[in-house]
């Protein structure tokens, strides 16, 4: 019964962390980018192929997944599952210690780790997954414990279970590259009132100290002084101090969690620089055309976008892209293409706000037909 359960709960677990990665694959594709990025293994040549291998990374865990949870190619499948999550423990250590990637999307965007969390995380499952082994080793052994028959139809059901499951899966994960994911668990779904959250995060916000790389140029010592203490000590900065700051190795450090939410990245400016959004999030009625990669959408489907919205005659009718010079028919705003992400996949799409609030957002091709 142990063995069973803790079978039950570590496949529990992949299909479900496999599950919001295939609702959103070009989400889960974008943090992909991260780690081929030269921020982090400097291997941009593989950011094209980034989609790809989400996929692959995100079959492996459901297949494998739902073969634990039905007891299929035991063997197989501990021994896959375990060689998974030493490559996650690899990449999630890396992320953590170096502080590369902040955010493995582990979860997609349903659960939030810290580097240091998820590295946990696969370290527990990957104990787990060796203790099941261990737990299972004499039935790799084992020839067939059931008569013939008995077995040719348990696994049949098995397998038509697992062909229903894939087929499923494969129309969730396509629908989310084509269009938009079926399950929206990003801080922008529909419903979301931007300005309410704003409201949140201004009344609680994070706060952050700064801590100094301070190098003693008589001793070598090295250390690291807060803000506060540095101005209190006058030791640290007075004229002929032996104490200097070592350029290029300031921390800022978070020292109180404030409110999250992805919307504090919502932030629209103006092509010189001035700040829009709150003229944005109050409007009766705002319309935005967005796009993170504006050189890869074709000018005809823009001609055809901005006629529509045009027509709407909304209050507010902004094209907001990384490029100044991306809308010819309406007017151009700047914001940061990562933040332009986390709002939807599509490239480019559609969000319609009425005084603040989210009451719809879709693709630029479906806004047209």
């Amino acid at each position: 019964m142990i063995k069973g359960l803790l079978r039950f709960v570590i496949a529990v677990i992949f299909i479900l962390s496999g599950f919001v990665k295939a609702v959103d694959l070009v989400g889960f594709s974008f943090k992909m980018e991260e780690y081929f990025s030269p921020a982090v293994f400097n291997m941009p040549f593989f950011e094209k192929f980034a989609l790809l291998f989400s996929v692959i990374v995100v079959t492996l865990e459901l297949l494998l997944g739902f073969l634990l949870l039905l007891k299929l190619k035991l063997k197989f499948t501990l021994s896959a599952l375990i060689a998974l999550c030493v490559f996650f423990g690899f990449l999630t250590f890396y992320s953590a210690y170096f502080n590369v990637v902040t955010d493995c999307g582990c979860f997609g965007d349903a659960i939030k780790f810290t580097p240091w969390q998820s590295f946990i995380k696969d370290i527990v499952l990957l104990l787990a997954l060796i203790v099941l082994f261990i737990l299972y080793r004499k039935e790799f052994k084992k020839k067939d414990t059931y008569t013939y028959s008995e077995k040719k139809e348990s696994n049949t059901i098995r397998y038509i279970l697992l062909a229903v499951f894939s087929v499923v899966m494969i129309g969730i994960g396509t629908y989310g590259i084509l269009y938009e994911p079926v399950i929206d668990f990003r801080d922008y779904k529909i419903g979301t009132d931007l300005k309410a959250e704003k409201e949140k995060i201004n009344k609680n916000p994070s706060e952050y100290k700064t801590f100094y790389s301070l190098k003693n140029q008589k001793t070598g010592e090295i250390l690291k002084v807060n803000q506060d203490d540095y101005i209190k000590e006058t030791k640290y900065w007075a004229e002929g101090s032996p104490w200097k700051i070592e350029e290029g190795k300031n921390e800022s450090v978070l020292v109180k969690e404030g409110y999250k939410s992805e919307i504090v990245k919502f932030k629209i400016e103006d092509p010189s620089g001035m700040d829009v959004t709150e003229e944005v999030i109050n409007a009766p009625k705002a319309i935005l055309v967005f796009s993170y990669h504006p050189k890869e959408v074709s000018p005809e489907l823009l001609k055809q976008v901005e006629a529509k919205v045009k027509a709407e005659k909304a209050n507010v009718v902004y094209g907001v892209s990384t490029d100044p010079n991306t809308f010819k028919n309406i007017k151009n705003m700047m914001m940061d293409g990562t933040a332009i992400k986390t709002i939807a996949r599509s490239n480019p799409f559609i969000l319609v706000l009425q005084n603040g609030k989210i009451i719809d957002k879709q693709p630029a091709k479906e806004y047209i037909r």
